[in-house]
């Protein structure tokens, strides 16, 4: 099945950092009647890994997703041992958005997927509370309103994965949702799921971040995108963005600042990850903007 000139695939690579990678990688597509059209690279020298992202066109000669795919795994991929994705970029990620009752990256989100500025789908919002409910379906989008308690957090988070199932979810975005997610839940969402943290980590944790900033006469506030990990705020950063500030902010011009700075570093980092640019580095990131 021969394919569209304008039809475009995204490789993804990591592997360890051996000779001959590159060659055999743009080889492969050439004799696949690709056409590059980006491809970026990096090796790190302190963990030995090789990463790289490869955007090309197919050619009228290429094979279909399938074959193109199977092919690539058995003449590469193995012999590279290479952790690998094939991504068709005709199919827009599934996004799930997390929130509690802080609604500005929500709306945000929102606001960037109407206007395309996202190349996403956002099939439904979850939250522990209402507060969103008329603003998400205004967007055409389902609200699922699932309160959580200590009682009910195990069963709360069993219906988050069935609507991860339900909607094929690609990616879920915790857009300022103020609940600690399960070591469990963690394990299944990892490496799909997004936290905006309200600083620059990793100073400033937990509660009123900006009033802690206040308090301490901080002359640079910020944010910080990262995966979700059991361990709470320590999983890779994706993005991270500052402000200078000084000692004429009060407590709600920091916070005003700060969740513009959070609307920007949230909707980066889920552009990255939903354009296959972000690659995990041990704890670390590999981000190929």
């Amino acid at each position: 099945m021969n394919q569209s000139a304008t039809h475009e695939y995204i490789l993804t690579i990591a592997c360890a950092d051996v000779r001959g990678i590159v060659a055999a990688v743009s080889g492969f597509i050439a004799a696949s009647d690709g056409f590059i059209l980006e491809s970026t690279q990096y090796g790190d020298p302190s963990t030995g890994q090789f990463f790289q992202r490869i955007h090309f066109a197919a050619g009228d000669q290429t094979p279909d997703y399938d074959a193109l795919r199977d092919a690539f795994k058995g003449e590469v991929a193995e012999p590279f041992a290479m952790n690998w994705q094939l991504h068709d970029t005709r199919r827009k990620p599934n996004v799930l958005i997390m929130v509690s009752k802080f609604g500005h990256c929500l709306n945000d989100l929102l606001h960037r997927h109407q206007t395309g500025t996202l190349n996403i789908d956002i099939p439904a919002v979850v939250s522990n509370h209402p507060d969103m409910k008329r603003l998400v379906e205004w967007h055409g989008i389902a609200y699922h309103h699932l309160p959580v308690t200590t009682e009910t957090k195990a069963e709360q988070e069993k219906n988050v994965l069935g609507l991860v199932d339900k909607y094929h979810i690609d990616l879920v975005v915790l857009a300022r949702y103020m609940q600690i997610l399960s070591p469990e839940l963690c394990r299944e969402l990892e490496g799909r799921a997004i936290n905006i943290h309200h600083s620059f980590l990793p100073s400033f944790k937990g509660a009123r971040p900006y009033h802690q900033a206040h308090a301490r006469g901080v002359k640079i506030i910020g944010a910080t995108a990262h995966y979700v990990t059991s361990h709470l705020d320590e999983g890779p950063i994706i993005e991270q963005e500052v402000a200078h500030v000084d000692h004429t902010y009060s407590p709600e011009s920091l916070t005003a600042v700060g969740r513009d700075i959070e609307n920007r570093v949230l909707a980066r980092a889920v552009k990255y990850h939903t354009e296959h640019r972000v690659l995990l580095n041990d704890n670390k990131t590999v981000v190929f903007k």
